[in-house]
């Protein structure tokens, strides 16, 4: 019984978390129900695990990780949100994770052999940042093929700024045009166009494009376009699915562990 509960965490876990990784990636958007269904059945068959299996001298300790686990994650959660490095679904998607499996599943995965962190969440949270951290390669394959066919420079009309600047935008967006940009919901602006003081229009790389301002962006970049005073195409950053990261690194977790710390400990060890 306590391996079917096991089980039925893992499979509940998986099950939300991938409906909300196809919404996600087809939307950019999951619906709230998601995480209204997700929480509490999480916690209800946690709960019973906990009652019915885990031995008395064990519960205390174990009630104070699970409940550390659900604060430390919640509040990691929320600190990403407010500072703008998640959405609401993905802290959402962290924190039901909490109740759900506060702790690595004993059953029936006991054959995995390598670190997990005691805060099971936090090991599927690293792993999910790393291979996040992977769609560097595409954007720089994106625009070494763009360089390639164009046989232009990256950086038209942008040369002043800065070399970091550029490396930034070069890892983590590529060039568009300004209709596609327009349509996309997904896509986000790194760079503006302001006017000077003299009348003249200058382009300007942007680091933290935030919701709030993008159509705010988009149609100063729209309006320098239409007015001749923007050529070609304009740097853009994707918004990343990252629920979909998020189930990945579950899976990874389940099978495998914690892939950042196995590759520390291999090069420190």
């Amino acid at each position: 019984m306590e391996e079917a509960l096991d089980v039925a965490r893992i499979l509940v876990s998986l099950s939300f978390l991938l409906y909300a990784s196809w919404s996600d990636w087809r939307k950019r958007e999951v619906s709230n129900r998601v995480w209204v269904a997700f929480g509490p059945l999480a916690l209800a068959l946690t709960t019973i695990q906990y009652v019915l299996f885990v031995p008395y001298y064990q519960r205390p300790d174990l009630l104070k990780l699970y409940v550390f686990s659900f604060l430390f994650i919640s509040a990691l959660s929320l600190m990403l949100f407010y500072a703008g490095a998640f959405g609401g679904a993905d802290a959402k998607a962290l924190i039901c994770l909490s109740l759900s499996l506060p702790t690595y599943p004993l059953y029936p995965l006991q054959f995995l052999t390598v670190f997990v962190s005691p805060l099971f969440p936090l090991t599927v949270f690293s792993n999910a940042v790393l291979l996040a951290s992977l769609s560097v390669l595409y954007t720089l394959l994106h625009n070494s093929l763009w360089k390639l066919k164009t046989g232009r420079k990256l950086f038209e009309g942008l040369e002043k700024e800065s070399k970091w600047r550029k490396i930034a935008a070069v890892l983590s967006g590529y060039k568009v045009d300004v209709e596609k940009l327009e349509k996309s919901g997904y896509l986000y602006p790194l760079e503006d166009v302001r006017e000077r003081e003299d009348g003249e229009s200058e382009r300007k790389l942007l680091t933290m494009p935030k919701d709030e301002r993008r159509n705010e962006i988009i149609g100063r970049v729209k309006r320098a376009y239409e007015e001749g005073r923007l050529q070609g195409e304009v740097w853009v950053t994707p918004s990343l699915p990252l629920l979909v990261f998020i189930t990945a690194g579950l899976i990874v977790a389940l099978l495998y562990g914690d892939i950042v710390w196995t590759f520390l400990r291999s090069i420190l060890v």
